[in-house]
């Protein structure tokens, strides 16, 4: 496996897995045991997928040792301000029943997102995480919010996928040092994508599926990428990555599939902000 090098020095693995949606504590506990046993050392996971609990129960029963992982969770948008942050922070330690996070990351750009980010910051610095990013901001948002913090993020998690590229994002964080995170590679799905002829063509040259080329596309742009999947045999197609280049004709093939109606959630658009906004987690036994 790959790793990236983060500003801070820490390296991150280039492809993850991840449980967004997986919330049946036994699906989710064997999903990532069945993820780690193909290969992913790195998992990721947030405050609001409710299955911190199943990550680690998973990580302990896996066998791996804990330095060998790369854990990352998400602060969610209740988490308001300094003391619910740093509030937030111990309790995923809790959950996942981890001594301390490779990567913390603000899921959602909205709210009191500074005072979150000192809290992030106190817990840095006292080791508690190990790296600190941020979730789905744009370049604009990415470039005010390095002016008004004292340590910068190393890493931004946004939607990237050959529909919908960040270009002007991405062009940014390499200007400023910050690793390009890509979630939804596949666009959560959308069919389509995996019957693109530019894509099925590529495919058909390198004996490989759509999407293992799109996953391979991403990581050969440097993009570290998360893949989720429920099936132990995707997983391994999912990692099955490393075995061969794409040419600069075929990577600018798959550049010109960018578009502008390619962002099926845009978390700049009224109507999703307040669906974020509106979306609570409560784990048992907190209060």
């Amino acid at each position: 496996m790959k790793n990236v090098k983060m500003a801070n020095g820490v390296e991150i693995p280039i492809l993850g897995y991840g449980v967004y949606t997986i919330t049946d504590e036994k699906e989710c506990e064997q999903c990532v045991l069945d993820a780690i046993h193909s290969g992913f050392t790195h998992i990721d996971t947030a405050a609001i997928y409710m299955n911190e609990p199943a990550v680690g129960k998973a990580i302990k029963k896996s066998g791996v040792k804990r330095e060998d992982l790369f854990i990352t969770t998400k602060l969610w948008v209740q988490d308001q301000g300094y003391d619910m942050a740093k509030k937030a922070i111990d309790n995923s330690l809790k959950r996942l029943n981890l001594d301390y996070l490779d990567l913390y990351l603000i899921h959602e750009p909205m709210g009191d997102i500074y005072g979150q980010w000192r809290a992030m910051e106190r817990a840095y610095k006292a080791g508690k995480i190990r790296a600190i990013g941020v979730s789905n901001m744009y370049a604009d948002r990415l470039c005010d919010f390095l002016y008004h913090t004292e340590v910068k993020p190393v890493i931004n998690q946004v939607r990237t996928n050959p529909y919908f590229q960040h270009l002007d994002t991405k062009k940014f964080e390499d200007e400023n040092n910050i690793v390009h995170e890509a979630h939804s590679p596949f666009s959560q799905g959308d069919k389509s994508m995996f019957i693109n002829p530019v894509l099925v063509e590529i495919a058909k040259n390198h004996n490989k599926t759509t999407g293992q080329i799109i996953l391979h596309w991403l990581i050969q742009r440097g993009i570290v990428t998360l893949t989720r999947t429920t099936k132990k045999e995707r997983m391994a197609e999912n990692i099955n990555i490393f075995d061969f280049e794409l040419t600069e004709e075929e990577m600018n093939q798959i550049k010109s599939l960018d578009r502008p109606d390619g962002n099926s959630y845009d978390n700049r658009n009224p109507e999703v902000v307040k669906m974020v906004l509106a979306k609570r987690y409560e784990y048992k036994g907190e209060n």
